[in-house]
């Protein structure tokens, strides 16, 4: 009765996957199996009907391209690995005996995309993820794709954990700098399976917050560089005038921001707005022209910017310098009566000035020249002038007696024209020596010190500079 039902549902399945044998290839061909020998007879019995009523094969050899059907983590298991594992068949698969039955719940054939160069794909399922039921589904269908679930931290190429907690994003900053190391979510492996494809989740880098090269911070749209040239032409429409690349203009601009009409002025700063037309300035030149073009506003019209009242310049007053010659009383009261100064009166006789009562005598005392003060800096300079001890040479006249250089009285030609080298009494032997020897042989006491520093030796720099001195003498006589 059991193995009625068990036909029954086979046939059932065949129905359903509308009589497509999943267990065929796309050539009719059937797929191959081997059963590990040491799993339980019954066990064996169950895969065989299940494989022959899907349309598979059981063989009794390893086939060179199919899957051998094994219990993990069994002696048996890890020989079959390691006899038939190679290279050349990577048609060849390892899978748990409950591959078969997975693939009959999955209605296809599962196919082994967990497997790599022929290895499996080691995965490490986090200890985060703790209900064990769910481990161990998740280990089986990782191992029915061809993955290896039972990789360390370390080993493993994918870790599978729990986005919902707080460990796993730092679980993915902690690995993210490792090559070919991923964390993925335990969902991940149902995504791939069905996909039939593993693709890793792309890492996505962090803006750091600055701007790429030659980016402005909010990019300019059509409109803002329409609403800038309208505003353009309405204050500057001519460029020959100057003033669309000053500061003020996009300021104005600036303020106007709190105004309905202007709101579009918020999306930038000022210098932003500046720096767009003075870099595009030859394209919205053109822009602009076309705009005044159509408007055809008059030079200087009112609301343009850079034409404005021109301030009357006050004019300054220059003060007439004052004569201050002696004897120029008459020029001095010329000047301050703007006058030119006239000889019709004549010289104004007191003694026969008769001094009459009333007003008369205030007009004659007017008219008297009036005597010009001069400052104590102009009186000193006069009496230093007067003064012989401070006289000037005029001409080819002999110098001032405070001009000459003043000479010794008792030795007039024995002051030397360079000071005589002095003995210290504090120096050192040595300096001491080096100074006598560039005495006595006329040397400078560098030279002889240079020398000294080379050899070492006082009495062979004493010879050197004496035979350099009698070879210049005798190439350089003193009366030739």
């Amino acid at each position: 009765m059991v193995n009625i039902l068990g036909h029954f549902h086979d046939s059932l399945i065949l129905l359903i996957l509308d009589w497509q044998p999943i267990f065929q290839d796309l050539n009719g061909l059937a797929i191959k199996f081997f059963i590990q020998k040491d799993l339980p007879q019954e066990v064996q019995a169950d895969l065989c009907e299940t494989i022959t009523v899907l349309g598979g094969r059981v063989e009794a050899k390893v086939p060179r391209q199919g899957y051998i059907l094994i219990q993990p983590g069994t002696p048996e298991a890890e020989r079959l690995r390691l006899c038939w594992t190679s290279l050349d068949r990577p048609d060849r698969h390892f899978v748990p005996y409950t591959y078969v039955e997975a693939c009959k719940v999955a209605g296809m054939l599962l196919k082994q995309i967990f497997v790599e160069n022929g290895v499996p794909i080691k995965m490490h399922i986090h200890s985060m993820i703790a209900n064990p039921n769910a481990r161990a589904a998740l280990a089986q269908r990782i191992m029915h794709s061809g993955g290896d679930p039972n990789g360390s931290m370390q080993s493993a190429r994918v870790i599978l954990a729990d986005p919902n907690t707080e460990a796993f994003q730092h679980l993915v900053k902690t690995n993210e700098g490792i090559p070919d190391k991923y964390v993925e979510s335990y969902l991940w492996v149902k995504k791939c399976v069905e996909k039939n494809a593993v693709i890793y989740t792309p890492l996505v880098y962090k803006n750091p917050g600055g701007r790429r090269p030659g980016e402005e911070r909010m990019q300019f749209t059509e409109q803002d560089e329409e609403s800038l040239c309208q505003w353009i032409a309405e204050k500057i429409p001519f460029k020959q005038t100057g003033g669309r690349t000053g500061n003020r203009l996009y300021q104005q601009l600036c303020e106007k921001c709190n105004e309905p009409e202007f709101a579009w002025v918020k999306r930038h700063t000022w210098q932003s707005w500046r720096e767009r037309y003075k870099k595009n300035s030859d394209r919205l030149d053109k822009h602009i022209q076309a705009i005044v073009e159509l408007k055809k506003p008059s030079q200087g019209g009112q609301g343009q910017y850079g034409y404005v009242r021109q301030v009357e310049k006050v004019k300054r007053v220059r003060k007439k310098r004052a004569v201050k010659r002696k004897g120029s009383a008459e020029a001095e009261t010329s000047a301050i009566y703007n006058e030119e100064p006239t000889n019709d009166l004549g010289v104004i006789d007191t003694a026969d000035f008769v001094p009459v009562p009333g007003p008369n005598l205030l007009i004659q005392n007017d008219l008297l020249p009036v005597p010009v003060r001069r400052s104590p800096a102009e009186e000193e300079m006069d009496d230093i002038e007067d003064d012989p001890e401070w006289a000037i040479r005029i001409g080819n006249a002999p110098p001032p007696a405070w001009a000459k250089r003043k000479a010794s009285a008792e030795h007039p030609d024995a002051s030397p024209s360079k000071r005589p080298r002095e003995m210290n009494p504090q120096m050192h032997i040595v300096d001491r020596s080096l100074l006598h020897i560039a005495d006595d042989f006329r040397f400078t006491v560098e030279e002889v010190k240079e020398y000294y520093d080379k050899v070492g030796e006082m009495e062979r720099t004493r010879t050197r500079f004496q035979k350099m001195r009698e070879l210049l003498t005798e190439s350089f006589p003193p009366n030739a």
